[in-house]
């Protein structure tokens, strides 16, 4: 079955109201056969969660009202909503063993779906609550009000509760005014200033999508439209949030509407773009430079349509687990088949009718030349960058408040990307099963184990966001002043400390691109052993960058071109390893760099350009990888033949002259990366300690490492395509168009303009 006839959303050009209404039906009519004779339970798959079943089936009933209400509140219709209202008299029914939902208990699934529920009943009562029995409106009412007894999460979860409690007020039903008070008053504890609020209280240092389209933010619009009239105040205030917020928000989409992926539940997709289609609803307009219908339009539907080209829905038409492409890797244990449905909060500007300036205003494009290239975010400890046509953050400090799957991999890394994604643990033998792309590892076992940034330390507990971000004042920076005599020239950074074991430290700095290098961000790491153990151990650091797309235009995996010319990519896909001894650009150091459809990934190593004494760290030597177990992986740890010990040790002696690190591109263990199910990311290997018995004492590394990037137009479409052409570099075309990346970019260009400095106030703190 071809990808048109599969996918509810293809060939629909997602422009105009129209086109997303019948987007919205779609998606729903697929469900049918998946519904339970009296309709209240949807099963769409066999995969299982946390919780039950029964709660699992609940979710594929409720998560769709998103976008059904809002579709009836626009004045609209669908031909499958008897299902729902069969479905809201059965579900609640404590008679119908086979139908019933069964009543919440503390910290229950249910709670979660009653927000759906309780949105429904406030927007849509007489084409859904009007159309039910007298019975059935009493069970109902019953089955949402036992939420108001029971605990909750103290987190973004307190929303369900009010939204359950609007519903039943809206319906003139039995509700409890006094817990729906106590709820939305202890939700404010949450808002930490700027737009932000952080997803539970003080100590959690968590704010994702969860902050914005998933939950606070969504549910701040909308309850700031239903509440205006019974809480004025504090719907005002939920609106100058949202204000606050948007012009910060924006920077975490690109122009063509990918959203960075960054944190949990990013299998609800285009729900990420929900925060825009909220501000219409709620109609707030936020200030320059987004202080247009048309421009708040283009980010919402943007976003819908970048997921509506990929491969995310079954042959059956059902959305899938996953992200770009059907995913259980990288998955959390409360994703059931039924929870993508989350994604229909993108359908909420239905409920707007059609003469709302949303939908009457011309579609915008993203604003580029109106927001600044780079931002610095405390709150969030992000610093969010479009240079050189990439979009991504550097974050310091975030993660999960419980023990997530993969959540070192969902907060923890060191850089994320709206184009190249991110990548999760698929196994636990060696680099290319623990996948850490846009970070540091350590392992100290030879590379089977490897251990990556999950929790930090706060570098100033006395501040809620652990003072993570340095170098500027304020929690939202704009730096504009590029004057060499500035001393916050080249602007601020993050800084955080790990620990991968007891008694080693990692500090890492992240600095975002500065104007002479606009393609590049720089690391620097400094790794302190405090006693290195009696009996000898080696510590191998792997310190790679984005992973990219890994096959050629065949569809084959990527070739090695031999030596160091970075040139020959120019005019073919391939990868390269090699030494920068280039007189006017090069470090000297290892550099590993690949090329394909998705554009360039590359990373060099800085550190003898940095810190040319640094002397304590050696090439492994040996392989780090299973690469040895794929034939069609080409790589020069591969390659590599043996020689004669005398002049094995002589190359060594020399390479390790010119650096510190050798460079290595790693082929990643299948759907390991989001976005792109075969990828490799450039890393560089360097380990420290000895071997040595008796050998004891301190250690203290510096190293630094520059980090490429370009995404190709090519990037927001689906890679996995076979006999694309690669368009060759000539006088008339050059690196760019051979790239496939924007004309005015030369990507050859950029790479050779490495960084060749720190931002004033660092280099002097590093001194």
């Amino acid at each position: 079955m071809s990808l048109s006839t599969s996918n509810p959303l293809a060939n629909n050009p997602l422009q105009t109201r129209d086109d997303l209404a019948n987007g919205l039906k779609a998606m729903l009519d697929p469900l049918a056969a998946f519904t339970s004779k009296g309709g209240a339970r949807v099963d769409l798959g066999a995969t299982a969660t946390h919780f039950d079943t029964t709660a699992a089936s609940l979710e594929g009933f409720s998560r769709p009202l998103w976008g059904l209400s809002s579709l009836l509140a626009g004045g609209g219709d669908y031909q499958g909503i008897d299902r729902w209202i069969r479905g809201f008299e059965n579900g609640t029914d404590p008679t119908n063993e086979a139908e019933f939902w069964g009543m919440t208990r503390g910290k229950d699934q249910r709670m979660v779906e009653m927000a759906a529920i309780g949105f429904t009943l406030a927007v849509a009562k007489e084409k859904i609550w009007d159309k039910l029995s007298e019975s059935g409106r009493d069970n109902l009412t019953s089955w949402l009000n036992c939420i108001n007894d029971k605990d909750m999460p103290n987190t973004n979860w307190l929303w369900f509760r009010v939204f359950a409690n609007l519903g039943l007020r809206s319906v003139e039903r039995p509700y409890s005014q006094s817990q729906l008070t106590a709820d939305l008053d202890h939700l404010d504890t949450f808002y930490l200033g700027d737009g932000w609020s952080r997803d539970g209280p003080p100590g959690v240092l968590q704010l994702d999508y969860y902050s914005s389209s998933f939950a606070i933010h969504f549910a701040q619009l909308v309850y700031s439209r239903l509440a205006a009239k019974e809480d004025p105040v504090r719907c005002e205030e939920y609106r100058d949030r949202a204000r606050k917020f948007a012009v910060q928000f924006v920077h975490y989409f690109d122009k063509e509407g990918r959203a960075i992926p960054f944190g949990r539940s990013l299998t609800y997709r285009f729900a990420t773009t929900a925060f825009w289609g909220a501000l219409a609803y709620a109609d707030v307009l936020p200030p320059a430079p987004l202080n247009s219908w048309g421009v708040i339009k283009g980010l919402h539907l943007r976003t819908i349509r970048y997921f509506s080209r990929l491969p995310i829905f079954s042959p059956s038409g059902i959305l899938t687990i996953g992200y770009t492409f059907p995913n259980m890797f990288f998955t959390e244990n409360y994703n059931s088949p039924g929870s993508t449905y989350w994604a229909c909060k993108a359908f909420l500007p239905l409920a707007l009718y059609p003469d709302h300036p949303f939908w009457t205003s011309q579609e915008e494009p993203y604003p580029t030349s109106s927001i600044p290239q780079t931002i610095y975010l405390n709150h969030p400890s992000h610093i969010l960058t479009h240079a050189g046509g990439h979009t991504f953050l550097l974050s310091s400090g975030q993660a999960c408040h419980y023990p997530l799957r993969h959540g070192a991999e969902k907060y923890g890394k060191l850089a994320y990307s709206s184009a190249f994604g991110y990548s999760v643990p698929t196994g636990a033998i060696g680099l290319d099963m623990w996948n850490p792309d846009s970070t540091v590892a350590l392992s100290e076992d030879g590379g089977e184990r490897w251990v990556v940034r999950r929790q930090v330390e706060a570098n100033d507990p006395e501040r809620e966001s652990g003072g993570f971000l340095e170098g500027v004042e304020g929690n939202v920076v704009v730096v504009s002043d590029r004057d060499s005599g500035s001393e916050t020239d080249g602007g601020g950074w993050l800084r955080a400390v790990w620990r991968p074991w007891k008694g080693t430290s990692v500090e890492t700095w992240l600095i975002p691109p500065q104007p002479d290098s606009p393609l590049w961000h720089v690391r620097i790491h400094r790794i302190k052993r405090d006693v290195v153990r009696y009996g000898g151990e080696i510590v191998l650091v792997s310190d790679a960058g984005f992973a990219i797309y890994s096959q050629d235009s065949d569809g084959r995996t990527l070739s090695l071109i031999p030596g160091s010319d970075v040139g020959a990519l120019t005019t073919r896909y391939g990868k390269v390893e090699g030494f920068d001894d280039d007189k006017t650009s090069g470090s000297g150091g290892a550099f590993s760099i690949v090329r394909s459809a998705m554009g360039v990934s590359g990373v060099a190593d800085l550190t003898p350009l940095f810190f040319p004494t640094s002397s304590n760290l050696a090439t492994p030597s040996k392989s780090v990888t299973n690469s040895s177990n794929y034939s069609s992986l080409s790589t020069s740890a591969q390659q590599q033949q043996p020689q004669p010990q005398q002049q094995q040790q002589q190359q060594q002696q020399q390479e390790q002259r010119k650096r510190v690190r050798s460079a290595q591109i790693v082929h990643l263990d299948s759907n390991a990366n989001i976005v792109s199910s075969r990828s490799c990311m450039p890393t560089l290997i360097g380990q420290f300690g000895s071997l040595e018995e008796g050998v004891a004492g301190n250690e203290d590394i510096w190293l630094a490492t520059g980090i490429f990037a370009l995404p190709s137009v090519e990037s927001a479409k689906w890679m996995e395509t076979k006999g694309d052409r690669v368009p060759t570099a000539t006088a008339s075309a050059p690196a760019a168009a051979a790239a496939n990346v924007d004309p005015a970019l030369d990507w050859l260009e950029g790479w050779k303009k490495k960084p060749t400095g720190l931002p004033r106030l660092l280099q002097s703190k590093l001194v």
